[in-house]
């Protein structure tokens, strides 16, 4: 299954949900908002909606500063 992750294709050999996808790319756990093929996938629909071969993902974490 191929996603576009922030612009960049990438490749992974099973399906697998938003949350699954956050792990993989070390992100689980942290504040971050996700956009799937422009539309925002609410944090607690994370776990529940699946991704497809071709979607188009975009994550935006969030940095804290001064």
């Amino acid at each position: 299954m191929q996603l576009k992750i922030n612009g960049e294709a990438k490749e992974f050999s099973r399906g697998l949900t938003v949350y699954a996808l956050l792990e993989s790319l070390g992100l689980a756990g942290k504040q971050v908002a996700v956009e799937l093929n422009r539309e925002v996938v609410k944090k607690e629909d994370h776990m529940s909606v699946s991704l497809k071969d071709g979607d188009i993902v975009e994550i935006i974490h969030f940095v804290g500063g001064g």
